[in-house]
């Protein structure tokens, strides 16, 4: 026989918890799932003066390993200065240069890729966050624009350059490809980005981070978007990811009717796998630090939760689709902006954790096994 408090219990307590339900929303095959170790690579790494970031995909090209990269140097002196030439970011005043290595832990900078344009012209303050596409023996770098001056309320672009090699001459657009739209209304006159009458689409201040790839006979352009007044949420920086597409790589490039594609993430990390779009969300949202898949390239689900992924991932782009879901990210370059002077690393995934839990070896020879087929920067 049942008490009172019993009974009540039984007919007012759910069967199963909220978290228990939700659980069963994400997938429990842990093949997307892994760790993260990153390594120093030299020519690239830290120095005194100089600032490098933000690496893009590694290419392979006969038999050689590219990288493209933003590149700065001088002390930063924010904004307020009163001073328009005054650096205001370590991205400022940059330029998109060029190494190459023979076995992707040794880097030779090979100097400027894109300079910064003429004086008045869309690109003429800052060239930066650089990716490149190779496409019908033809290169493609999208990259993001600032024209001066600098200050927090500039609106930034996308723009493209084209080349017939890895080594230039890179010939850009004339005018971006993508701009924000810019339809939220500033509050005031003084230069706050935050301060707004209202904040417009996700992507209304800055259109970010580009990243180019072939997709369904189409080109599907992946971006970070900032809105005017950029927000604050219980994911920290309210940061997303658009989607525009063109039917030339050239343009022109329209927003896709679903954006944003994504609620979170800070740099764009995205690979083909399968017939779809596999990608890494970092850094911000209630979604980062997430490996996604969308059949379509637009419908991005939750695949696996990892821990400390690289920062601005620029992996090792395959020559066609992935066979795992991890072979998008095997290895490549990333940065680390936590010193005076910001460098490029490398990284590599690791998945000895998940070999243990999941081969049923004893810990010793798991870990041995894990690290033997963790792919070596220099394998090609």
């Amino acid at each position: 026989m049942t008490t009172p408090h019993e009974e009540y219990e039984r007919m007012t307590m759910p069967a199963e918890s909220a978290a228990t339900v939700r659980g069963r929303r994400y997938p429990a095959d842990p093949e997307w799932f892994c760790d993260f170790r990153t390594f120093p690579v030299q020519g690239l790494g830290p120095e005194a003066g100089v600032h490098r970031r933000d690496p893009s995909s590694v290419l392979t090209v006969d038999g050689r390993y590219h990288v493209w990269y933003t590149r700065s140097t001088g002390e930063t002196d924010g904004f307020g200065t009163g001073d328009p030439t005054a650096k205001v970011f370590p991205w400022d005043w940059s330029e998109i240069w060029h190494a190459t290595s023979d076995d992707g832990a040794a880097w030779v900078e090979q100097g400027r890729a894109l300079g910064r344009g003429e004086p008045g012209s869309y690109d003429d303050r800052s060239v930066f966050t650089p990716e490149v596409l190779e496409h019908e023996g033809w290169f493609y770098l999208v990259y993001q624009v600032i024209r001066s001056p600098y200050v927090l309320r500039s609106f930034e672009s996308i723009a493209m350059a084209k080349a017939p090699s890895p080594d230039g001459p890179w010939v850009r657009s004339p005018r971006p490809i993508l701009r924000p739209q810019a339809d939220g209304e500033w509050a005031g006159e003084e230069d706050n980005r935050l301060s707004v009458v209202s904040q417009g689409s996700f992507d209304s201040h800055k259109v970010h981070d580009p990243i180019l790839v072939p997709f369904q006979g189409r080109f599907f352009l992946y971006y970070k978007g900032e809105q005017m007044g950029e927000g604050f949420s219980a994911g920290g920086r309210t940061t997303r990811w658009g989607l525009a597409i063109a039917d030339d790589i050239e343009g022109p490039y329209h927003r896709c009717p679903a954006n944003p594609v994504t609620n979170s993430g800070h740099e764009t990390c995205v690979w083909r796998y399968g017939d779809g779009i596999a990608a890494m969300l970092t850094t911000d949202g209630p979604e980062r630090n997430t490996m996604q898949f969308a059949p379509d390239g637009i419908n991005f689900e939750i695949m696996a939760y990892i821990a400390n992924p690289p920062v601005a991932a620029g992996p090792l782009r395959l020559p066609d689709h992935a066979v795992a879901p991890l072979d998008g990210v095997r290895w490549g370059l990333c940065h680390d902006v936590t010193a005076s002077w910001h460098y490029i690393q490398g990284f590599a995934a690791d998945e000895r954790q998940k070999t243990f839990y999941t081969s049923g070896l004893s810990p010793e020879t798991a870990e041995s096994t894990a690290v033997d087929v963790l792919p070596a920067p220099h394998e090609k």
